[in-house]
């Protein structure tokens, strides 16, 4: 099974430096290394703008917009406007 594998790796190297020329070979490896770098670092700057979202978002809950109604209407109860917005 082995020799299989390795006459296949042989075979599919052999095209390519076909294809590509042995000058052109190690700069298109380079320029593969190059992207394959810049897309790590984009998708890992994504996973911490997506962490960092979800913290904000964690951090900053969402609170009753309760307005008090002024003290000669009773003092502590609440507007009817904040009632009926908070209302779910």
């Amino acid at each position: 099974m082995f020799e299989n594998r390795a006459l296949e790796i042989l075979i599919i190297a052999a095209v390519v430096l076909l294809l590509f020329g042995a000058k052109r070979l190690p700069e298109t490896a380079r320029g593969l290394g190059k992207s394959l770098r810049i897309f790590k670092s984009e998708v890992s700057a994504m996973k911490t703008d997506t962490a960092q979202a979800n913290t904000v978002q964690a951090t900053t809950a969402p609170r009753a917009d309760l307005r008090a109604v002024p003290a000669e209407t009773g003092g502590n109860r609440v507007d009817a406007e904040a009632e009926t917005t908070n209302r779910v």
